[in-house]
């Protein structure tokens, strides 16, 4: 008698049977000041999360509860947020969210490239006795139920089933580019391609990976075994694993149109918040009346640590100095005293003090902003003192002198451009 791989209790086993890698060691470059300090998923993002918040919370969602998350690159405040706010699985029902930084396990080296940070924990997957290996990365925004994924590899009876998304032709440099025959198996995959292939009848369009892959267990070891001792590999699964394996296996890609949680009017939201332009758009787009993406979605919630904090306050009502916030998030521990905050993100315990004026920020955690401040389309770092009176955003030929402006003029300002190190030794 066949199984119906759709039905809730299918899918429920399947996610019981797998464990989850998240990637999250990445140094992040093209955020420029923003990773300085800490790794690319750890960046706060939305007014309280961390962009890694989101590949966990598919897992809880989805039902799996098994995950390591590997790190490498200035991971402290990445452990940290784990350690405090990941932490209420229960091992005694085999769930668990581990931290799996560098150790040098196998080899004497630290992780070279995504397969080699799998296969350097190959001693740990192997213990879990898991049936399925899923690999997430850490650095990105979406909602999706990685169950359907899992049951579509088993479907087609695939070795590996890469996740996919529509991008752009423009933008498909950026991705590792796939073609695929009528039955979408994997046929071709280019790398970050100069010329990438485009969708057969839409040249506007290509097939790109969203960094997400399943395995069937057994068959991920073996390869990974395999990738290792080849000289002239860089243990990449990009670069390596996949152009190999489409040649000799069954590589199937996963449309994220039929995962995806939440998609509202055709719009499956996936954000690569990997330069400032993006991070700073990806926010500003949460101030919108109708987002595209959903935080208030109880159905799948993102889960994230925070602290107790009181919350938001707004003071002021005079005529010349009013505390006001317009199609804003303004997060708990904020006061907002006689200042106008328009179309920002506020995360928590911002200080916006008298006759300021925000426009268009991102504002991280712990920012004091002074009197008679002007910030238009601006991002501050978490702890930065904005001293009274000073203007950013308003001359960009001034702000290029002292603080880093993107393409799209967005101005970068952290703790160390003002002079304020907060993280040297004293």
């Amino acid at each position: 008698m066949s199984q119906d791989t759709t039905s809730t209790r299918f899918i429920s086993n399947l996610t019981k049977n797998t464990v989850a890698l998240i990637l999250a060691g990445g140094k992040g470059s093209r955020l420029k000041a923003l990773t300085d300090w800490r790794a690319k998923p750890a960046v706060p993002f939305g007014g309280k999360f961390r962009i890694i918040d989101f590949p966990l919370s598919n897992c809880m969602n989805s039902g799996v509860r098994r995950i390591g998350v590997v790190t490498q690159y200035k991971s402290h405040s990445l452990m940290q947020h784990i350690q405090r706010g990941w932490g209420f699985l229960r091992g005694e029902f085999n769930e668990f969210v581990e931290l799996l930084p560098a150790q040098q396990r196998i080899q004497e080296e630290w992780y070279k490239g995504t397969a080699d940070a799998v296969f350097q924990n190959l001693d740990i997957l192997r213990n879990t006795g898991a049936e399925y290996v899923l690999i997430l990365a850490g650095d990105h925004i979406y909602k999706m139920d990685y169950g359907q994924m899992l049951a579509s590899h088993v479907r087609s009876k695939a070795d590996m089933t890469v996740a996919c998304i529509n991008v752009p032709v423009e933008e498909a440099k950026s991705f590792g580019v796939m073609s695929v025959d009528e039955s979408d198996r994997v046929v071709e995959f280019q790398e970050k391609p100069d010329q990438p292939n485009t969708i057969p009848g839409d040249a506007t369009q290509a097939l790109a990976s969203m960094g997400i892959y399943v395995f069937n267990a057994a068959f991920l070891y073996e390869q990974l075994i395999r990738d290792a001792d080849d000289r002239h590999s860089v243990h990449d699964f990009g670069q390596n694993i996949i152009p190999y394996l489409i040649k000799k296996y069954r590589v199937h890609a996963h449309r994220f149109t039929d995962s995806c949680v939440g998609a509202a009017d055709g719009n499956y939201y996936w954000r690569d918040v990997g330069t400032v332009d993006a991070y700073w758009e990806a926010n500003m787009e949460l101030t919108k009346v109708v987002p595209e993406l959903n935080l208030y979605d109880r159905q799948w919630p993102i889960w994230t640590y925070q602290e107790q904090l009181p919350p938001a306050k707004f003071v002021f009502d005079n005529e010349d100095r009013c505390g006001l916030a317009t199609d804003s998030l303004v997060s708990g521990g904020c006061i907002i005293s006689g200042a106008k905050v328009k179309q920002s993100v506020l995360f928590s315990d911002v200080r916006v003090n008298s006759y300021s004026n925000i426009e268009g920020s991102v504002i991280l955690p712990k920012v004091d902003i002074g009197r008679y401040v002007t910030l238009k389309r601006v991002v501050v770092d978490k702890g930065a003192r904005i001293p009274d009176g000073m203007e950013i955003g308003v001359n960009p030929e001034l702000d290029r002198k002292r603080f880093y402006v993107s393409e799209k003029g967005i101005t970068l300002v952290t703790p160390d451009m003002l002079g304020q190190s907060l993280h040297q030794a004293r």
